[in-house]
């Protein structure tokens, strides 16, 4: 009896791998039909993600590993599974009478190989179901914003940037009438951030305007932030508000302000408070000295017009030498509309542009003194 298990034990085991590989060669052609089904399923459930994250990826997301990984092996499972089509087809095709193959082991080993990438596919198609497939990307820590050569403003800059170096400084406001050059000055602070390295780890730019807009506000601020998803848009202003303190305490930041018009409380829009043991900071601009005062800010500086000399160089580098050099008289009526400007940058641009084509005096102008001749004062230039 001892000796008729073994032998019973190794029949049967001769039996199953018998049995088994008459079933790798009997179902072969009904399992390429399964495999080509169920890859044309995985192709298509592949189409409806690859969809999914090109449309997250024009929202500024970015597909995650799992995701492109998925993609990646799916594309690699779509070749394979050709190749082993392909191969299956000419095997059937090679059958005796349409039914019993002609190399048994040749059917054999195919069989085996579709069984395997059966399972192979149907395990690839069922990680396929992603509740995620792409992540916001982290917005820049700073945006460069759009700046023309600046005249005037060097000495003004190398000020707040001193204010910014120092520990003790937290918030500075930058004050002074409308065109005198508030903006720009800050456009420049905020491109020097860009250019070199700094403490902070993000740095945001707000337009306040003259009517504030609390969320108009926390929307520009989060979406400088990595909040996750755009749920917070549903949110009211206080929780917004939450949420920007939470994300902004844990950072050092420098949050730019521009075009203030009145007192923004900026607890309300959820900024921490600048005296917390960081290095954040805050730079404000407003036309009001008054609104300075109630802001309590650390550092108050005017900005000032320009210096005559300053105003002209403003104005022939807007303006252009050749329009300069086209009439002997346009220089000294540059003089004079500079002189009148009183150094106001915003003034001195918007008559640039209405002189920057101009190359000849024209006699008939309506203000021309009495004698016939015309004052540089009413002079104008013509195209």
């Amino acid at each position: 009896m001892d000796c008729v298990s073994p032998i019973l034990d190794v029949a049967t085991r001769l039996w199953d791998c018998s049995a088994n590989s008459a079933l790798y060669i009997r179902e072969l052609q009904e399992n390429l039909k399964s495999l080509k089904s169920l890859t044309e399923e995985l192709s298509n459930l592949s189409k409806d993600v690859m969809g999914r994250v090109e449309r997250e990826e024009e929202q500024q997301s970015r597909r995650t590993h799992d995701v492109d990984g998925w993609l990646r092996a799916v594309q690699v499972m779509e070749i394979e599974v050709e190749e082993i089509l392909q191969n299956g087809d000419q095997e059937i095709q090679k059958k005796c009478l349409g039914t019993c193959p002609k190399n048994c082991w040749s059917s054999y080993k195919l069989g085996k190989i579709v069984t395997k990438k059966i399972n192979a596919v149907t395990e690839l198609k069922a990680k396929g179901n992603f509740d995620v497939v792409a992540e916001r990307l982290p917005s820049a820590p700073v945006d460069e914003r759009p700046i023309g050569k600046t005249v005037g403003l060097d000495l003004m800059f190398e000020k707040v940037r001193r204010c910014l170096e120092d520990e003790q400084v937290r918030s500075i406001e930058l004050y002074g009438i409308g065109g005198v050059g508030k903006t720009t000055l800050l456009q420049k602070i905020n491109n020097e951030f860009f250019r070199k390295r700094n403490d902070f780890d993000v740095v945001i730019w707000v337009v306040v305007s003259k009517h504030i807009n609390i969320e108009k506000i926390q929307g520009v601020i989060l979406n400088k932030l990595p909040t996750g998803d755009d749920k917070w848009k549903s949110r009211s202003k206080e929780e917004k508000a939450a949420e920007i303190f939470k994300l902004l305490k844990a950072r050092n930041f420098a949050i730019l302000l521009d075009d203030k018009w009145e007192r923004l409380n900026l607890f309300e829009v959820g900024i921490p408070d600048l005296n917390d043991p960081t290095k954040s900071k805050a730079v404000l601009t407003t036309r009001s000295e008054q609104v300075c005062n109630e802001m309590e800010v650390h550092k108050r500086i005017r900005v000032e017009c320009l210096t005559p000399d300053e105003a002209f160089s403003l104005f022939c580098n807007k303006v252009g030498e050749n329009v300069l050099n086209s009439h002997p008289d346009i220089k000294r009526l540059a003089n004079i509309v500079v002189e009148e400007c009183k150094g106001l940058p915003l003034a001195l641009i918007i008559i640039r542009r209405s002189m920057a084509s101009r190359k000849t005096i024209t006699p008939q102008d309506p203000l021309q003194g009495h004698d016939g001749h015309f004052t540089p004062q009413t002079r104008r230039l013509k195209v």
